[in-house]
């Protein structure tokens, strides 16, 4: 046996495996070697040619015919890694090596399933196989409490209110009542966890409804309708067409030919196209009824549940024989059904354990920048205050010892010694000032977090209309978040894209053929005339139609024949009441999209059968026979058709990309340059192209070749002029979302940087990316090879790549999984068991001859001369002493994207969609924020410090794990650029004002204790201590943290560089904390200090040196400072605004006279002793004089340092400007940005979304209805569930 089940088989056509001597490089040959367009290096089927069932490789076929090759598991190591993956495959082979299969499943036996363990720790074991009830909530009945307490307790600040209740507690040492702080506090509580619990209802929800969807198992001898939780592992599960996937499956049968199984793969890896799974000849032929499903004692053992989506290896073992299995032979929970009628399938994973759920991660505590700032301030205050206490209960047992000394006579009332009495008085002292953290503060912000969700939901330009989703926030606490974004990772499939591809334009013999313009548009369809016709075709041309009707053009004709001949499209049944509306099955939307325009310009497909395709050609019908056919791939990018024609010649059709198809051409003429221009001129318009082209073939030279094709053997060299004309192109329009571009040009502007993952193909990404422009005609793009060059080079001179290392071009990375999985060791602990990892510098580029790969790397050279980097060997293993390779590679990798205007990730996972999230937030700290439409962005929205969700085709689930709900990817752009910088600029300010009020209130009590021995009596009324932070001040600090703006949400979209303040935290840091504390501790001196020495040495009825009245006059005074503070600061005035400070003032204003009236003073003296206190200092006119005096020092300096910081920043800004004068950031380097394209004058747009394998299929007789299959009514037995059944599963997920 030369391979092993590690080696994931391809799918490629059948026939053995070309010789020794194959080259593999071209389509076309000379006369003397076969038909023009044959291709070498792959598969070339012949119609009609026998073999066992493809879809799977050949090496798997070889295996098949070894009944005892499941048992002879071997691990091979990869052949020719680069030299950056042999970095990060070392410790991955050391795993492989000693991995086995430990999976073993037994078909329709719960019993023995059930009896297996697995050991946990120590003695404790459990069921090795999961049940297939899914559960993504946090909290149960019984954990609510214990762990919404854990997770509060998380903040610093929750613990040093705790400590300070305690100390409160304590009579000896309390200087407030213990329930001031205490009742704040359990509201705090309160707040968060109703928040908490409300989130958390909705997971419940969307668990119970995915649960509780309907399913037919096998339970004994007849299929019953059950629910998913009832499955589990060993199951045989019946399901229909549209069905969801509820596990992980081994397909045994279907009824479809050769028991086919078409699955749609969009909510799992974000394509579109469709894909089949076919289940084993023996489970095929044998399980054909219901009675002997329930007597299937099959055993699959297999490899362990893991997250790799496209790897599985395993053998199935049935009547003392054994068959390999591959994924081409498992259905995936999470996939939907299409296509096919009834299909059949074993329970292997299930729940947790299927490959989508571990893909999925787990829900993270989510935190923002400011809050956890907020942390390490609350530890930087509360050892402040620790400190002062310290000062001061020192300051105290120095001061009571000196006073004893002096008047001995009281030292009979101070039974405690000094240092018992300085104990106590550092406890008074800590309790004092533990309102330097104020508990309003927080819960203040909680209101603030919660109103500016609100005015997110309530914003009707977020409202999309057509879906009827208006925006969301689901999460309260991260609005801050959403002002301090620098990095967005998108999914691309229904999030930049709208999933409809539609027929744009074609150019026909070098002419043009657009869409006709509104004015000169049919009033009805135009093509009523063909009774094929779906009316679906939104494309009009009527000079192309009258040309195509008329049928006198040959290049026309040809075109539209190749359309209709040249693909793998097959006919399902007709619809019953219409005969003549086709039902297509397409590999591809974009097979479907042009075969459905052929149809409609009077081409019809009609049907196939193994070796012959029958066309409608304008009302005539014409039989061609199929000699050969050659599928797509992503080396050939091409697909070609041999046929011979009704009249009996023979000719190749051939469609591909422009640069395989120009590059085989016989001549090049006008038709040819026209044809370029228009394909540069459809590049320009980002729409997806095919070249068309074909060659009558002599009969002669067919002769000659078929012998030798049908030994599959024929060997074609030369990639000479063979395809003798060029047709023409297509071009197919995969609509963006609305808005995009501009979103994404407007972001890039606020210094976003813009990732987009995807689970579709390269080229799909690419012209993605062009359409987006996120890529540009000047950008070099740099791939897999040139990315290892550029990182090495980087490792062997042992630095981190930095912008003045990197040319200063427009650099993009488009990467694909193969690539991240080298890549990503660090962060990616999992055992990759029996998993062949792919060379992928073999797969970059198709091969071709020396002169090519010269040219390739002479391009190569003279971009890393641009970069200044050397073309050196790999580096050795010493220079990388400082760190790991592993954490070497990444961040250099990071740093490398970092400089990048673009990323694109293709073919990538749901898990490594995260990682690649998780590897950002590691290296650079920055925000990071994911969006998505589908369960396969769900790990990433996880992940990311911010998860958006749109509300798209592909689900719910990415909308209930999200963080915010959006109904179009135009939506973030507001959501960023307005919400999120004024809810930014909005809590900063509060925090900021908060602060400094703090401190110009607080200080006053440090002050104070210099002034009556250190005894730690407040200085303020009870009353103002307990309704300052709660009434008198609050007002004001609402409006701003609900209402203020610096800009217009016009002028925040227009002026996208606003943004960059949040992502500095320009408005609030340390710097900005430090100077509340200084402004506020200015004021605090200036309130204290002035009221002191005016007050000294005064009496009579106008003095105010008495405690009460000298208490009243500095609490007006701050009072008064704090609220001409925030009039300074507010920048959005309105009537709220005024009112806020009116009621500020007004609440001071009546609850004074209400706690200072005579009758609360007769009822409880001590709990109301300032009587008339307030009333009898202000009617003193110096007392106004004074307060007046106070609050003026405390403005107008203040004002008067921001007018001149103000104008020496605008000034510095003006001289900055003038020194550097025009200059361009970045430009760009001629020869470099076409490293991607064979041509050097215009960009191809090739971009086809195809899966490999389909052409087998049809010309083996594989998937045409012509051999025994399973009955379609195999479960007729079994009842159809209720309509309270059915209803079990909403259109939530495809989970």
């Amino acid at each position: 046996m030369d391979t092993g089940p590690a080696q994931a088989p391809r799918s490629t056509g059948a026939g053995p495996e070309p010789g020794p001597g194959d080259t593999g490089d071209s389509d076309v040959t000379q006369e003397d070697s076969g038909p023009a367009g044959i291709c070498g290096g792959e598969r070339v089927v012949g119609a009609g040619m026998g073999g066992d069932a493809p879809g799977r490789g050949a090496a798997q076929r070889k295996h098949r015919a070894q009944p005892g090759w499941a048992g002879k598991y071997e691990w091979r190591p990869p052949e020719g890694p680069t030299s950056m993956g042999s970095l990060g495959q070392r410790k991955l082979q050391d795993e492989d090596r000693n991995s086995a299969f430990t999976w073993e499943v037994q078909a329709n036996n719960r019993a023995y399933n059930s009896q297996l363990k697995e050991k946990v720790v120590l003695c404790w074991r459990r069921k090795k196989h999961k049940t297939n009830v899914i559960r993504t909530a946090k909290y149960n009945f019984f954990s609510f409490l214990p762990l919404t307490l854990y997770e509060q307790f998380h903040h610093v600040s929750n613990l040093y209110f705790l400590l300070i209740i305690i100390l409160q507690s304590i009579p000896d040492i309390s200087t407030l009542p213990w329930f001031s702080l205490f009742a704040p506090m359990i509201c705090l509580l309160f707040i968060r966890a109703t928040r908490d619990l409300v989130d958390d209802i909705g997971r419940h929800k969307s668990d119970r409804a995915i649960n509780n969807r309907p399913c037919q198992i096998l339970m004994g001898k007849s299929f019953t309708w059950k629910k998913w939780k009832d499955l589990c592992v060993g199951d045989v599960v019946c399901l229909h067409k549209d069905s969801i996937v509820p596990a992980d499956m081994l397909l045994l049968a279907s009824t479809e030919p050769s028991s086919l199984c078409y699955v749609e793969t969009v909510d799992i890896d974000g394509e579109t196209n469709l894909k089949f799974r076919q289940a084993l000849t023996v489970t095929h032929q044998e399980l054909t009824t219901v009675r002997k499903m329930a007597s299937f004692q099959g055993t699959v053992t297999c490899e362990a549940p893991n997250s790799r989506l496209h790897h599985f290896v395993g053998c199935l073992e049935w009547n003392d024989k054994k068959y390999s299995l591959d994924i081409g032979n498992l259905l995936l929970r999470g996939c939907k059904i299409r296509n096919t009628d009834t299909c059949y399938g074993l329970v292997i994973y299930a729940g947790f354990d299927t490959k989508i759920m571990k893909n999925c991660g787990k829900i993270h505590l989510k935190r923002t920048k400011l809050d956890l700032m907020m942390n390490k301030l609350v530890v930087v205050i509360f050892i402040s205050v620790v400190l002062v206490s310290l000062v001061l209960a020192f300051s105290s047992g120095f001061w009571a010892r000196d006073f004893r000394d002096r008047h001995h006579y009281v030292t009979a009332l101070h039974r405690s010694s000094v240092v018992a009495d300085a104990f106590l008085v550092f406890w008074g002292f800590l309790i004092l000032l533990s309102v330097s953290i104020p508990m309003a503060m927080f819960i203040i912000s909680e209101f603030l977090y919660l109103g500016n969700s609100i005015f997110i939901n309530w914003d009707v330009k977020m409202y999309h209309e057509a879906q009827d989703v208006p925006a969301r926030a689901r999460s309260t606490s991260l609005n801050d978040l959403l002002g301090q974004v620098e990095y967005i990772f998108s999914d691309k499939t229904g999030t930049l894209t709208q999933n409809v591809l539609t027929f744009n334009q074609c150019c026909i013999d070098g002419r043009v053929y657009g869409p006709d313009s509104e004015a000169r548009g049919p009033k009805e369809n135009p093509y009523l005339w063909n009774e094929f016709s779906d009316g679906k075709l939104l494309f009009h041309n009527a000079a192309l139609l009258r040309l195509v009707r008329s049928d006198r053009d040959e290049a026309v004709r040809e075109f539209w024949r190749l359309l209709a001949i040249c693909h793998t499209v097959t006919v399902r049944d007709s619809c019953s009441e219409r005969p003549r509306q086709l039902l297509y099955q397409a590999a591809s939307p974009d097979e479907e999209v042009l075969v459905t325009a052929a149809r409609n310009f009077g081409y019809v497909f009609l049907s196939r059968t193994q070796d012959t395709i029958t066309v409608m050609e304008l009302g005539e019908q014409r039989v061609y026979r199929v000699l050969a056919m050659m599928d797509f791939n992503s080396t050939r990018k091409r697909m070609s058709v041999l046929v011979r024609k009704p009249e009996g010649t023979i000719c190749l059709y051939t469609k591909g990309a422009d640069t395989v198809i120009f590059e085989r051409l016989h001549s090049r003429g006008a038709t040819e340059f026209a044809t370029e221009v228009a394909l540069a001129a459809f590049a320009q318009e980002t729409l997806r192209t095919l070249c068309l082209a074909y060659r009558e073939v002599p009969e002669d030279i067919y002769e000659e070749w078929q012998p030798r094709h049908q030994e599959a053997s024929l060997l074609l060299h030369n990639r000479a002029q063979a395809l003798q004309q060029l047709l023409g192109a297509t071009a197919i329009e995969d609509r963006l979302q609305d808005g995009v571009p501009d979103t994404i040009k407007c972001l890039r502007k606020s210094n976003i940087k813009i990732w987009v993952l995807t689970g579709d193909k390269q080229e799909t990404a690419v012209n993605i990316g062009f359409a987006c422009e996120l890529l540009s005609e000047n950008t070099v793009i740099l791939e897999e090879k040139e990315i290892t060059r550029v990182l090495e080079s980087s490792w062997g001179s042992s630095n981190f790549l930095t912008k003045k290392s990197l040319p200063r071009v427009n650099l993009a990375l488009v990467i694909n999984g193969d690539f991240l999985d080298k890549l990503l060791v660090s962060l990616r602990r999992e055992p990759r068991a029996l998993v062949q990892n792919v060379n992928v510098d073999k797969e970059w580029q198709e091969p071709g001859p020396s002169r090519t790969d010269f040219l390739h790397g002479q391009r190569l050279s003279v971009m890393f001369r641009s970069f200044g980097i050397p073309l050196a060997p790999p580096p050795s293993q010493d220079s990388r002493v400082r760190c790991s390779s592993e954490e070497l590679q990444e961040r250099t990798f990071v740093d490398l994207a970092s400089h990048c205007q673009a990323v694109i990730c293709c073919r990538v996972t749901p898990k490594q969609k995260a990682l690649i999230v998780a590897l950002v937030k590691k290296y650079h700290q920055v925000v990071t924020l994911a969006i998505g439409d589908g369960a396969n962005d769900v790990n990433m929205i996880k992940t990311a410090d911010v998860g958006v969700g749109l509300a798209g085709q592909e689900g719910m689930q990415a909308v209930q794990n999200c963080d915010f709900v959006l109904g179009q990817f135009r939506f973030l752009q507001r959501l960023l650029l307005v919400h999120g910088r004024w809810s930014y600029m909005r809590i900063s300010k509060f925090l900021r004002y908060f602060f400094y009020k703090t401190m110009a209130s607080m200080m006053v009590q440090v002050w104070f204790a210099f002034y009556n021995g250190f005894t730690a009596q407040p200085l303020y009324e009870g009353w103002f201590l307990a309704l300052y932070n709660l009434l008198y001040s609050t007002p004001p600090v609402l409006y701003i943290g609900l209402f203020e703006q610096d800009v217009s949400a016009e002028q925040s979209l227009g002026k996208p560089e606003l943004y960059m303040v949040g992502q500095k935290d320009e408005l609030f840091n340390y710097w900005v904390f430090f100077q509340a504390v200084a402004h506020g501790m200015a004021a605090s001196l200036v309130n204290f200090f002035m009221t002191l020495w005016t007050s000294w040495d005064t009496a009579g009825p106008a003095s105010f040196s008495d405690y009460q009245s000298f208490a009243v006059v500095v609490a007006l005074s701050c009072l008064l400072s704090v609220t001409m503070e925030v009039i300074l600061i507010i920048k959005y005035w309105s009537a709220v605004c005024v009112l806020s400070i009116l009621l500020s003032l007004g609440f001071y204003a009546i609850m004074t006279t209400a706690t200072q009236c005579l009758w609360l003073f007769r009822m409880s003296p001590k709990t109301f002793p300032f009587l008339y206190a307030d009333l009898s200092v202000l009617s003193s006119p110096s007392v106004l004089l004074l307060v007046l005096l106070t609050v003026s020092s405390n403005t107008l300096p203040v004002l008067g340092l921001r007018i001149i910081f103000q104008a020496l920043k605008k000034a510095r800004a003006e001289e900055e400007k003038v020194e550097e004068g025009p200059r361009e950031d970045i430009f760009t380097v001629e020869p470099v940005p076409h490293l991607y394209r064979e041509s050097h004058a215009r960009r191809s747009s090739y971009a086809f979304s195809h899966h490999e394998g389909y052409a087998d299929l049809i010309t083996h007789g594989t998937i045409l209805r012509t051999g025994p299959g399973v009955s379609n009514d195999i479960a007729s037995d079994s009842p159809v569930p209720c309509d309270g059944e059915a209803s079990l599963s909403p259109k939530e997920s495809h989970w």
